[in-house]
C-alpha cells in the first residue's frame, strides 16, 4: 500500500455567500474582544463575517455567553435558521488582538479533525473578514484543512475512509479574488508536499528502507520535474564517505545517498545556491550502543528530517523560486551486527577528518557530516540541515520548539523570516567556539560524542559545525516534535512533517 498524490484531501475555492452554501458543515471564526480581566466577565465574542445570515443564526447563543471563543473551542448548533447548511459549527481563534494568520490554520485544522469523526463528509470554511489578507488567509485554511485530513493509520484492516470529500472555502465577495487563489495554490502546494514527508515518515521500517526511500524520492522527482540521483555502497567508497559507510556497515539493508536537484527557469550569476541536507536513518537501534526496548518502534521516525527535505524539493518544484536548490539525503538503517561500528572505532569522513566514534547511537551526526560536506563539493552556498538528532533538545526545549543552530547572522534571519509565514516555532540554541572542547577527541580529530552529557544538542550541532566550514548554515534539530503521541485539536497524532513549511520558506527567502 502507498500513499498517493491523491489520497489527500481536495479544496475548492467558491465566491458566493455563505448563507446559500449547502454543506454538512459550515465553519465561521470568532474572536473574544472582551477587555474585563474578571475572571466571570461575560465574554464579547464577535464572528468574523459580514454575512447577516450567520450572524443571526448564531447570536442568540454568542449573547448568551456560553461560548468565549477561546483557541479552537468548538460551538455546534443544527440545523441554524436562515443557513442553507446543515450545520453551524463556531471555532474561537482566542483574544482578538492575538487573532493572526497561524491561529486560523490551527482552527481550519480543528475544523476538520471536528468534521472527522462525526461522518461529516462535506465541510465549508469561511474566510475571515476585517485585517486579513485574502492570499494569506485562504492559503492558511487549505493548509490547516488539508494537514488535519491525515491520520496515520495506514495499515488498519478495519479503517474506515474518514477522509473529508468535498471541502469548500468561502472566499467574501468583495475580497481580490486573484489573491484569494493565489494563496489557495501556494496552500495545496505546501500542505500536500507536508503530508507527503508524513506518509514517508510514517511507513515501518521493513516498508521504507534505504533503497525503498531512494525510489520513493526519485518517483517525487520524475513527477515533478526534479533531477534525481540515487547511488549506494560503491558511490560512497568512491566518494570516501567514511562516516556515512561506518553506520551503513551494520545493516543487511544498502545505503542510499539521495539527491534532488531543482534548476530555476530563471536566476542570476549572484543568487546562492541552496543545499538541503536531511538525515534519513529508516530504523534505528542505536547499533552496538542498543536502545532500550521500550519505544524503539519509533524509531522508523529516524527519517524525518530526510523526508522533511524531499517534501520540501517536492513544493519547490512546483512553486519556483529563482534559486537553485541541491537536496541530499543520508539513508541507512542502524543495526547490530559483526559487521556493525563499535565503540572506541576510527571514521575517516569526506572531508578527511578522522572522528573517534565513541557512541554508535549518535549516527546521524556522522551521516549528515558526509552529507554537508558533499553538499559544499557540489557548490552549496547556503546550507541547511533537518534531523531528528538529539534527545538532548526535548529536555531543553520540551515538545514545544524545535531547536536551531546557527553560524550566520544573515542566514538566520532568513529563517525567522521563514518562521514569520509558516508558523512553525523553533528556539535559537548556541554554537560558541567554546564547546569544540566538548567533541575534542585524545586519539582522533573530534570524537562523535560530548565529554559530558551536559549540552548535548550544542554538542551534536558543534560537531555538525566541523563539516560546514566558512559556509552559512542552520542546524534543525527536530527530535522532540517529529512525531506526537497525542492527537492535537487541529492534527492527527503520529508523524507531523515538522520543518516542511519553514524550509520552503527559508529557500524562497532567497528568490
Amino acid at each position: 500500500m502507498k500513499p498517493k498524490k491523491e489520497d489527500f484531501v481536495k479544496t475548492d475555492l467558491l465566491f458566493t455567500p455563505a448563507s446559500s452554501a449547502q454543506t454538512e458543515l459550515l465553519t465561521v471564526f470568532a474572536v473574544d474582544n472582551s477587555t474585563s480581566k474578571e475572571k466571570d466577565a461575560k465574554p464579547e465574542v464577535s464572528l468574523l463575517t459580514s454575512d447577516e445570515a450567520v450572524k443571526k443564526a448564531a447570536g442568540y447563543v454568542l449573547s448568551s455567553g456560553e461560548f468565549r471563543a477561546e483557541a479552537n473551542e468548538t460551538l455546534l448548533l443544527h440545523a441554524p435558521e436562515g443557513l442553507a447548511a446543515t450545520r453551524l459549527l463556531i471555532i474561537g481563534l482566542g483574544k482578538a488582538a492575538k487573532a493572526d494568520i497561524h491561529a486560523i490554520r490551527r482552527a481550519a485544522g480543528a475544523a476538520v479533525r471536528f468534521a472527522k469523526p462525526r461522518g461529516l463528509r462535506s465541510l465549508a470554511i469561511l474566510a475571515p473578514e476585517g485585517n486579513f489578507d485574502p492570499a494569506q488567509s485562504t492559503r492558511a485554511i487549505t493548509e490547516g484543512a488539508i494537514l488535519a485530513d491525515f491520520d496515520s493509520d495506514t495499515y488498519r484492516t478495519d479503517r474506515k475512509d474518514r477522509s473529508i470529500e468535498l471541502l469548500a472555502i468561502l472566499v467574501p465577495a468583495a475580497n481580490d479574488k486573484s489573491s484569494a487563489e493565489a494563496g489557495h495554490r501556494e496552500g495545496v502546494i505546501i500542505a500536500e508536499a507536508q503530508n507527503f514527508a508524513r506518509t514517508l515518515i510514517n511507513e515501518p521500517g521493513n516498508r521504507m528502507t534505504p533503497t525503498i526511500l531512494g525510489q520513493r524520492a526519485a518517483e517525487m522527482a520524475a513527477e515533478y520535474g526534479l533531477k534525481s540521483e540515487v547511488y549506494s555502497t560503491d558511490k560512497l567508497r568512491e566518494l570516501k564517505m567514511g562516516a556515512f559507510l561506518v553506520v551503513a556497515q551494520g545493516s543487511e539493508e544498502p545505503p542510499a545517498l539521495i539527491v534532488l536537484t531543482y534548476e530555476p527557469p530563471e536566476t542570476t550569476s549572484v543568487a546562492p545556491v541552496i543545499g538541503l541536507v536531511g538525515k534519513g536513518i529508516t530504523f534505528d537501534t542505536g547499533g552496538i550502543s542498543i536502545k532500550p526496548a521500550d519505544n524503539m518502534e519509533k524509531m522508523k521516525y529516524d527519517m524525518a528530517g530526510g523526508a522533511a527535505m524531499i517534501g520540501a524539493m517536492r513544493a519547490i518544484a512546483q512553486l519556483k523560486p529563482a534559486v537553485k536548490v541541491v537536496a541530499i539525503v543520508c539513508a541507512a538503517e542502524n543495526m547490530p551486527s559483526g559487521k556493525a561500528v563499535k565503540p572506541g572505532d576510527i571514521a575517516f569522513a569526506m572531508s578527511g577528518k578522522s572522528i573517534e566514534v565513541l557512541n554508535t547511537d549518535a549516527e546521524g551526526r556522522m551521516v549528515l557530516a558526509d552529507g554537508l560536506h558533499y553538499a559544499r563539493e557540489l557548490g552549496a552556498t547556503r546550507l541547511i540541515d533537518a534531523a531528528t538528532l538529539t534527545g538532548a533538545v526535548a529536555i531543553a526545549l520540551g515538545q514545544i520548539n524545535a531547536g536551531v543552530f546557527a553560524n550566520d547572522e544573515d542566514a538566520y534571519q532568513h529563517f525567522t523570516t521563514a518562521l514569520g509565514i509558516s508558523g512553525e516555532k523553533f528556539w535559537r540554541l548556541p554554537v560558541e567556539d567554546e564547546y569544540r572542547e566538548q567533541i575534542r577527541s585524545s586519539i582522533a580529530d573530534i570524537q562523535n560524542t560530548g565529554l559530558t552529557r551536559y549540552g548535548g544538542a550544542i554538542n551534536a550541532a558543534m560537531f555538525l559545525k566541523e563539516f560546514v566550514a566558512d559556509t552559512p548554515w542552520l542546524h534543525l534539530d527536530i527530535a522532540g516534535l517529529a512525531w506526537q503521541d497525542a492527537e492535537k485539536p487541529w492534527l492527527a497524532k503520529g508523524p507531523t512533517g515538522v520543518a516542511v513549511r519553514s524550509i520552503i520558506e527559508w529557500v524562497r527567502s532567497y528568490s
